[in-house]
């Protein structure tokens, strides 16, 4: 039954992403395993009404993806060789309404996002670091691929990120102008471009649409550019068209980290991170032509205190929302504030300043805006006047057990992504008036879950309210309980999830606890502020009461619980180790902070040092390492680089030398390690996720239950 839990879970058919345009195309990417059942791909569909329209397939992977107004779509895919395999970049490609799709370019590292708007399509591309354009591009690339060299030399913070090394290349905001009929024989070669390839062999070329599916949503392509005018065709040595050919725009100083492209395709705002004096990888905010016919105006200059990201443009141009953090530091807890600017004027009014919930507004028209957030477990819909001093609630909040997720407007209704801990992805409209949710086409699985969900409230040292979630299996019980800290800090238990997916535990005939402790977001500034500034204290000490409520009730068996964590969760599992003496039978951690000192001078994180100097001699885990008493489980994965490998090898040593915990009859340790070498801060392979799970199972099997736990033959 649990292997079988695993599998359901892992193997169901995932929405991976929505685009829609504002005449109200939806289109959605839909990630399943591959034919060996090894890895994701992604194919993409359109939501028409009631029927769900197949716009790619066969084995190719689908990355990234642009609606047109037209009905055309853009998107980039891996063509597959005669020898099986996906060519190293994707190839631009575009699909009309009727007929094949036609690849308009390819190049060198290929290509990340991608935006329709206007006549112009804009792509995010990684160009060399040392090219103007991409015909040095492909030329400098080729040297360095031709020399072998593998190294970068870095000038700025960081010098990678959650789970990929930065550099040698640079991200580049790239523009395309698009032909006025893209699909006739006579819509080809830009001035001075020449031909270079044509289709693979299997008719995947430029009259055919490729194969298609892609990685999961985790697994996405780097940002890349336009075809070198020399390279071979992975796939082919027959001639190919390059049909677009992209121009590089002048950034501002710094690393390109955010855009927002108007509809018109003129202007984009665009973050670009730098360091300088005091200020360590802070993003300044521009106002960018995509002309290039004016120099990029600067909006908003980082400072020490904070800075500030772009939303969407206005409908008719004037205005943006843009978002205001309030960094984390010694003396500030976290604040997130959205903001309407005036493009003309330079200045900014604070979006529904009564409404105390973090959130990211979209515009429904030039006088409304909508937005979600998390919202006491649950997620919230919003709708207000632009200059309103707080929004409706249009839908979700209290009462129901959905969250909203990836909030756009099609032809005058929302477009959202909804979920809830028992509920898997799937595509919804949201009447902008009623705030009436109606299911839309789901090409996606449903994922049954087993047993039942319900709620568990305390009351926090300080007299908070606090609330969790609990999972319970089927049966009367007595269950044991497996409790499950959320990662972030900023977070909350309130949507699906495929990592730690409360699933298969269930399944197992564990009740699964999620509590929202102290720095849970949808419960108001305040409750962040309670535990910022104390890792440690009250999120730790909500957790305990959250869990003596639970464990005082008839179903949960009070004497076989086990606690678990990753991330910020996992610096909770290592803290409640060392805190808890044996009041848990074993801890699980993943990707866990293990010494909070350490963790600041090696993580790609630029906020947490110095946010941390205070905390460091209260809150450091490893600085109860005698204390731990339990077994202990530590999950990591070497290209972690949010939570680097280091904090995993030393928790490993310190139980090793340190703690307190009995060791077994041979007098050898009952900690494990579960180590991935390929994998990063999220476990995200097919095979190496369902290892995970069977892991994490055995182990507690093996300390809550006493069963014997057969190791999988996959782990050798």
């Amino acid at each position: 039954m649990t292997r079988e839990s695993i599998e359901t879970l892992l193997d169901a058919s995932r929405l991976s992403g929505l685009e829609t345009t504002a005449r109200g195309r939806v289109l959605a990417t839909v990630a399943r395993p591959d034919a060996k059942g090894t890895s994701y791909r992604r194919t993409l569909v359109e939501l028409d009404g009631e029927r769900i329209l197949p716009l790619t397939r066969g084995s190719a992977s689908i990355g990234s993806v642009a609606a047109a107004e037209d009905g055309t779509t853009f998107f980039t895919a891996k063509r597959v060789g005669e020898d099986g395999e996906e060519a190293e970049d994707a190839q631009l490609w575009a699909l009309p309404v009727r007929g094949e799709a036609r690849e308009l370019a390819s190049r060198t590292g290929g290509f990340g996002s991608l935006q329709v708007a206007g006549n112009r399509l804009i792509a995010v591309l990684e160009v060399h670091s040392q090219a103007a354009d991409e015909t040095e591009h492909a030329e400098l690339t080729g040297e360095r691929t031709k020399a072998k060299v593998s190294a970068a030399l870095h000038a700025e913070f960081p010098t990678r990120y959650w789970d990929h090394d930065l550099g040698p290349t640079r991200p580049v905001l790239a523009v395309a102008e698009l032909p006025e009929d893209l699909f006739s024989a006579e819509a080809t070669l830009p001035p001075g471009a020449e031909e270079v390839g044509a289709g693979s062999e299997d008719g995947a070329g430029a009259a055919s649409a490729p194969d298609a599916d892609t990685p999961s949503a985790a697994v996405a392509e780097p940002p890349s550019a336009d075809a070198d005018p020399t390279a071979e065709d992975p796939a082919s040595d027959a001639p190919r068209r390059q049909v677009l050919h992209f121009r590089h725009l002048a950034l501002p100083p710094g690393r390109l980290r955010e855009v927002t492209v108007d509809r018109a395709g003129e202007r984009a705002l665009v973050a670009m991170s730098d360091s300088r004096g005091d200020l360590l990888a802070a993003s300044d905010l521009y106002l960018l032509d995509l002309t290039g016919d004016t120099p990029p105006r600067l909006l908003r200059e980082a400072t020490a205190q904070g800075e500030h990201s772009p939303g969407a443009f206005s409908p008719d141009g004037t205005r943006a929302v843009i978002v205001r953090e309030q960094h984390w530091s010694g003396e500030a807890a976290l604040d997130v504030h959205a903001e309407v600017l005036d493009l003309a004027t330079g200045e900014s009014t604070d979006v529904w300043p009564e409404l105390d919930r973090w959130v990211h507004p979209e515009w429904l028209d030039d006088s409304t805006l909508v937005a979600t957030s998390d919202d006491q477990g649950r997620g919230a819909v919003w709708s207000g006047a632009v200059d309103a001093a707080a929004p409706r609630l249009l839908t979700g909040g209290p009462g129901q057990d959905l969250a909203f997720s990836s909030l756009s407007v099609a032809g005058g209704r929302l477009i959202a992504l909804a979920s809830g801990i028992s509920v898997a992805p799937h595509p919804v409209r949201i009447d902008p008036v009623t705030g009436e949710v109606t299911a839309l086409p789901n090409p996606a699985d449903e994922v049954p879950q087993p047993g039942t969900l319900t709620e568990v409230t305390a009351t926090a040292e300080d007299g908070t309210a606090l609330r969790a979630w609990l999972r319970l299996p089927d049966g009367e019980g007595p269950h044991p309980l497996v409790v499950f800290a959320h990662g972030g800090p900023w977070g909350s238990w309130n949507a699906w999830t495929y990592r730690w997916n409360p699933g298969p535990f269930v399944a197992a005939g564990y009740a699964v606890l999620l509590p929202d402790p102290a720095i849970s977001t949808g419960y108001g500034q305040a409750m962040i502020e309670r535990g910022q500034h104390e890792l440690g204290g009250a999120p730790y000490t909500d957790i305990m009461a959250l869990t003596d409520a639970t464990v005082a009730r008839d179903d949960i068996d009070e004497t076989a619980t086990a606690f678990a964590g990753g991330s910020y969760g996992g610096y909770m599992a290592n803290w409640v180790a060392g805190h808890t003496g044996e009041r848990f039978r074993c801890i699980v951690t993943h990707a866990s902070l293990w010494d909070t000192e350490s963790m600041g001078h090696t993580t790609d994180n630029a906020g947490w040092e110095r946010s941390m100097r205070a905390q460091n001699q209260l809150y450091n885990p490893k600085a109860s390492v005698a204390e731990i008493r339990v077994p202990m489980l530590v999950i990591h994965g070497d290209k972690d680089y949010r939570v680097p490998i280091a904090q995993g090898h030393a928790l490993w040593y310190d139980l090793h030398e340190f703690s307190a915990t009995p060791r077994d009859e041979q007098g050898r340790t009952r900690h494990r390690y579960l180590y991935f070498p390929d994998e990063g801060h999220w476990i995200l392979g097919r095979g190496n996720a369902q290892v995970w799970y069977e892991t994490f199972l055995g182990f507690l099997d093996e300390h809550v239950r006493g069963a014997q736990w057969e190791r999988p033959a996959t782990l050798g």
